[in-house]
């Protein structure tokens, strides 16, 4: 998201209800019209605001992966094993899932806004880019063998698990068994 004015009040108005909107009907399905009215603006504020809803769509997902990172760091930053720290953005995702029952917003966004060079689509890929780099970074930091594959397996374990989340399968806990495990294969010495 380029960098803009300080966000209004009308502003966050404007994204909360977008977010809502987008996350629960679909970015295509949603459209000016509806986020003005549920937000309380007239079109013209929101257009002024954000110019397009290309852009406030980047603006939704921007503030997710911003929160997003945040408790992902944090969950991190919690543990001091570093053994721990590979898995804990599945500990993340637990708590993340509790209030986001509709899967992931930017495998939803991946998959309705196709086109890379979309702004909300370069969000959407690098929020998962971002979070193989941090697995990879952080198997590295435990002296996992292989690190790149091993970030690879991870994510993959966490995409899966994020993907099934509205079915009722409950293949988190299952995904993050799986990821500690490999994490524990990965590492040297006695775990």
């Amino acid at each position: 998201m380029e960098k803009t004015q300080p966000m209004t009040e009308a502003g966050r108005r404007i994204v909360a209800a977008a977010e809502e909107l987008f996350y629960d009907r679909g970015i295509t399905a949603v459209g000016v019209d509806l986020i003005a009215e549920h937000s309380g603006v007239t079109k013209r504020t929101l257009y002024n605001r954000f110019g397009s809803k290309d852009r406030l769509v980047a603006a939704y997902l921007d503030g997710r992966d911003r929160r997003w990172r945040s408790l992902v760091l944090a969950a991190v930053d919690a543990l001091d094993d570093p053994v721990e720290k590979v898995t804990a953005p599945f500990d993340a995702l637990r708590t993340w899932s509790a209030g986001n029952t509709r899967g992931c917003a930017f495998i939803n966004a991946l998959a309705e806004l196709p086109d890379p060079s979309h702004p909300a689509h370069r969000i959407a890929a690098d929020q998962k880019l971002w979070l193989r780099t941090l697995f990879e970074e952080l198997a590295t930091a435990a002296g996992c063998q292989e690190p790149a594959t091993l970030a690879t397996r991870l994510l993959v374990l966490h995409e899966g698990a994020l993907a099934t989340q509205p079915l009722p399968l409950d293949t988190l806990p299952v995904s993050t068994d799986l990821a500690r495990a490999l994490v524990r294969a990965g590492t040297p010495g006695p775990r």
